[in-house]
């Protein structure tokens, strides 16, 4: 299945901007069951930007750019060819050994309550089994609403509450992996949500290693494995360390962010 997508991040201030310098997560990375076929970014310094692939198989690019007076925009598109393998991950090079995700982060410290999630879980279940009795186990727990949490809420704030999206979902599921030895990445991507409809947000997942099979990708906030209705972008340790766009900037007072994000079935 091919989908085509549109991420546009607009930003207006009410001063000019004298400098700023961005890192943007936006470049989708081609494995085994995603290929891209087509795909651009449009923003101020884009031509002179410094692009790179991290140790975690994102592609990446830096941006530097001065003297905007005024709104600035930001807008990544393309085609994304994928491949329905029930959200198994091969094919994806990645230099940083898989121990790296066990490693616990602000957002992903897993509390006695999630410490008991993830025992009582995976207790008489082989790993697979285990991950996706997590999956379902969150699903239920946590009711998905939207302004419930916000950037910088944790995985254990979203589970007490019992209310989050799916940046929430996602690092509660890593924190419960990570508490019982088990390495998870965050993700961040796009989801359609079936034939002819289209999505106006970015979407976020978590992949956990399972052994002899690989990372599988489990989607808590609808309960399911990703399909060929999901464009994986990138992955990294939680939300903050693969948000598609993240930087500094001097000047432009008081910025306004808006984000429209459009995910369609492609016509074949």
């Amino acid at each position: 299945m091919q989908l085509a997508i549109r991420h546009e991040t607009h930003y207006d201030y009410d001063t000019p901007l004298a400098y700023s310098a961005q890192r943007l997560h936006l470049w989708p990375a081609d494995f085994a069951a995603q290929k891209t076929v087509s795909w651009s970014i449009t923003a101020p310094g884009f031509d002179k930007a410094l692009a790179y692939t991290d140790g975690f198989g994102n592609h990446v690019h830096m941006i530097t750019f001065g003297d905007v007076a005024g709104p600035v925009s930001i807008v990544a598109e393309g085609m994304v060819e994928v491949t329905d393998v029930a959200g198994v991950v091969r094919g994806l090079a990645s230099s940083a050994p898989d121990a790296v995700f066990l490693r616990q982060t602000k957002p992903t410290t897993a509390t006695a309550s999630l410490r008991t999630l993830a025992e009582r879980q995976f207790a008489g279940r082989n790993v697979l089994e285990g991950l996706h009795a997590l999956m379902a186990e969150v699903h239920a727990r946590v009711a998905y609403e939207i302004g419930a949490t916000h950037a910088h809420t944790t995985a254990a704030e979203a589970f007490a509450d019992g209310r989050g999206v799916c940046q929430d979902h996602a690092h509660i599921f890593i924190a419960a992996c990570r508490a019982a030895g088990i390495p998870a990445r965050y993700v961040t991507g796009y989801l359609v949500t079936g034939q002819g409809a289209s999505s106006t947000a970015a979407h976020a997942w978590a992949e956990a290693l399972v052994p002899d099979l690989g990372w599988v990708g489990f989607d808590p906030a609808n309960a399911k494995c990703p399909t060929d209705n999901y464009v994986r972008v990138a992955a990294g340790l939680d939300a903050a360390g693969v948000a598609p766009i993240r930087g500094s900037r001097r000047g432009g007072n008081t910025e306004r962010m808006r984000v429209e994000v459009r995910v369609e079935i492609a016509q074949q």
